[in-house]
């Protein structure tokens, strides 16, 4: 992936490492004031973890002049959590929407309030603004939609586990309404897991035609790796 050129280095290092910062302290501010099994069950807490180690690994190498993060796992964090950041806010958040929790969210306050908006709004923003202004584009493929599905898939396969072998009273036993079998039973659950599959696989093509044709004007190269794809290394 092509090194930020470098009028722009020092403020993409500082940037990406206030994103990594943001998550942490949103992170740790969740399992200071919450079950930390509990606290690791949710999906925006799998995706923030994310989010921390591939911004701040980024910052670092870019840091050390070192090759960045590989694109298909910068584009993969950015379209989780962007995923994160869209479904709290017009999903969970929305008091229109039939799987709401507002007044779960009303009790909120103090640090609570604070770390919910970290891991739900400040760092889905910073993402998607790294990625416009701060990321080289033209590195992401179409296929990466595709293979990025596997994470979500992940998550709901451990979510029912997790929930079918919890006792029925436990308040987390389904992490999130939409996924809750105990109360819309199985057939409902795949249903909306399909429902968000297929949200994710087209938030996840519209991010690869963005990045294929948002402008971009490049400074000198300093390039010190290919930007074709490769490992997270």
């Amino acid at each position: 992936m092509m090194i930020t050129p470098g009028a722009l280095r020092l403020p993409t290092v500082a940037f990406r490492a206030l994103i990594a910062a943001a998550a942490v302290t949103g992170l740790v501010i969740d399992c200071a004031y919450g079950s930390v099994p509990v606290v690791l069950s949710f999906f925006t807490i799998w995706t923030n973890i994310l989010v921390a180690l591939t911004f701040g690994l980024s910052a670092y190498r870019l840091a050390r002049r070192q090759p960045d993060v590989a694109p298909f796992w910068r584009g993969g964090v950015l379209l989780f959590i962007l995923i994160t950041g869209l479904v709290f806010h017009l999903v969970l958040a929305n008091p229109s929407s039939p799987f709401n929790v507002v007044e779960d969210l009303d009790k909120l306050s103090g640090a609570k309030a604070v770390s919910n908006q970290l891991l739900h709004t400040v760092t889905p923003i910073g993402a998607v603004l790294d990625f416009l202004f701060l990321t080289a584009p033209r590195t992401l493929r179409p296929r990466y939609a595709a293979q990025w599905l596997a994470y979500p898939l992940l998550y709901v396969v451990f979510a029912l586990i997790r929930g079918a072998l919890l006792s029925p009273d436990v308040p987390t036993r389904y992490t999130y309404p939409f996924i809750d079998a105990a109360q819309y039973g199985y057939a409902r659950v795949a249903l909306n897991a399909v429902v968000l599959g297929l949200v994710f696989y087209a938030v996840g093509l519209a991010l690869v035609l963005a990045d294929r044709y948002r402008p971009y004007r490049p400074a000198r190269e300093n390039r010190i790796s290919s930007p074709a794809e490769g490992p997270l290394k």
